[in-house]
């Protein structure tokens, strides 16, 4: 993965810090830039290949992290329209992944809400909270459930679902978490124990 496919010399170096990095110049719609570290993009493709299933959970990740509630929407909307075909097709066999609640192994275990969290992505976070946890919706205010409605966006049966603001990260950190380390616009969402993690009604993780 880290040899030039021209020269076929290995051009793996590191950072000043020590990250393993892949340096080159790249020329693309973005325009040029020099030294740009491709490692990522290679480590994510060779992910792919060897996971192909989990390439609409990496756009939904991306997504979180752009703050696109439509494009969301639309993932969440062709997923459950797929796994209704694939259930019909492979009856109980069939184990297709939630998108919603996915945990990024190549990025320290972090679901959509974490990274929409990391971005200060508000309207992702009250998104992630309306279709994957069982917040009251007393704590939505009304524009923001209206907007969700009219987007076409319905709050899911979460009988035996966990919700999303239980999950943790490889550091064990929830994302009310890391809503505390970053405080700022976190500060009243911290304060209002929206992000507070509620088992209630949900199973347990194992």
């Amino acid at each position: 993965m880290t040899h030039c496919p021209n020269c076929l010399q290995d051009v793996l170096s590191h950072s000043s810090s020590g990250e393993e990095q892949v340096l080159c110049n790249l020329n693309n719609e973005g325009g040029f830039q020099e030294g740009f570290d491709i490692l990522p993009i290679l480590k994510e493709e060779s992910y792919l290949k060897a996971f192909p299933e989990e390439r609409r959970c990496r756009a939904f990740l991306e997504f979180c992290a752009e703050g696109d509630v439509g494009a969301i929407l639309d993932l969440i909307n062709s997923e459950e329209d797929e796994n209704a075909s694939m259930s019909s097709d492979e009856g109980a066999a069939a184990r297709p992944i939630d998108v919603l609640r996915y945990q990024d192994p190549m990025g320290s275990l972090n679901t959509g809400l974490h990274v929409a969290i990391s971005k200060g992505r508000q309207e992702i976070v009250w998104l992630l909270l309306f279709l994957a946890s069982n917040l009251e919706l007393h704590y939505f205010p009304p524009d923001i459930v209206q907007a969700a409605r009219t987007l076409g966006a319905t709050r899911e049966e979460h009988t035996g679902k966990v919700d999303i603001r239980v999950l943790e990260n490889s550091e064990h950190g929830t994302a009310e978490n890391l809503a505390q380390q970053l405080g700022g616009v976190w500060e009243p969402w911290i304060q209002s124990g929206r992000l507070r993690p509620v088992m209630a009604g949900f199973l347990p993780i194992v």
